[in-house]
């Protein structure tokens, strides 16, 4: 039993890794020039010198604290974007990389369902979004103590744990265009695509009258913002995110099962 999600687990083991440390580092980074940073602007001199529109875009509110810096440089733009886009990507590759490859009808002439394979392939995303969401934090907190500028333990280990089931809602995003479209390039491109679409309808319709637009996005529901400046924790948006990752899973595994392979 889970053969296959201990096969993932171990091919994915370095490149999670890898993005661990390479998160890490970047948190290390953020939390290290932020000093200077506040020494040089007051308050948020430097957010009013920024065009509305990319203060829209970005959903910047202020840059005058840890938190709100952080909120912005690190976990809107790490996290929501960039995170969001690499586990679009990686998913893409789960079902579509096979059938490139020509290993799809080996794996298949197992005794074995498509949804097995495509659940278990999935399942074992949860060891990179794991690990990074368990690492980080501690470096956020030791950090923000060792600049003198104190964080709340209880806002960054909620916003981690609010990360996972949007990234997980990205990945879902991978795993449809996985099932179809055969090329794991082309899957992977439309896996970016419309995750940083979704990301751009959120971001610029909000405010508008097309705003209901944006429902659709998963990055509604994931907020660093509230969390580390409000303490505000949106559980209803975790689990509308469980929701969303489910209804894209199951369509990804109902299309799969009936995929002319």
């Amino acid at each position: 039993m889970l053969e296959f999600f201990s096969y993932d687990l171990r091919k994915r083991l370095k490149g999670s890794v890898y993005l661990t440390v390479g998160m890490s580092l970047l948190t290390t980074m953020m939390i290290w020039v932020y000093p200077s940073f506040g020494d040089t602007f007051e308050g948020d001199e430097l957010l009013e010198a920024y065009p509305p529109e990319l203060v829209q875009l970005f959903d910047i509110r202020t840059i005058g604290s840890l938190e709100g810096f952080l909120a912005f440089e690190l976990y809107v733009f790490g996290w929501v974007i960039l995170l969001g886009l690499y586990f679009a990507y990686s998913a893409a590759s789960i079902i579509a990389e096979d059938i490139d490859r020509g290993r799809m009808d080996a794996l298949l002439a197992m005794p074995v369902s498509r949804a097995r394979l495509l659940g278990e392939k999935f399942a074992a995303l949860l060891l990179p979004i794991g690990l990074v969401n368990v690492v980080v934090p501690p470096v956020v907190i030791v950090g923000a103590r060792l600049i003198d500028e104190p964080i709340s333990v209880a806002d960054v280990v909620a916003v981690h744990l609010l990360s996972i089931p949007y990234l997980f809602a990205c990945a879902g995003i991978g795993i449809l265009a996985s099932v179809l479209f055969d090329r794991v390039s082309v899957a992977q491109r439309v896996a970016l695509g419309v995750t940083f679409a979704l990301f751009l309808s959120e971001s610029v319709l909000t405010g508008t009258a097309y705003e209901a637009v944006g429902a659709i996005a998963p990055m509604r529901y994931y907020d660093p913002n509230a969390v580390l400046l409000d303490s505000s924790w949106d559980v209803i948006g975790a689990g509308i995110l469980i929701g969303l990752t489910a209804g894209l899973l199951l369509a990804s595994g109902a299309w799969f099962r009936r995929k002319d392979l």
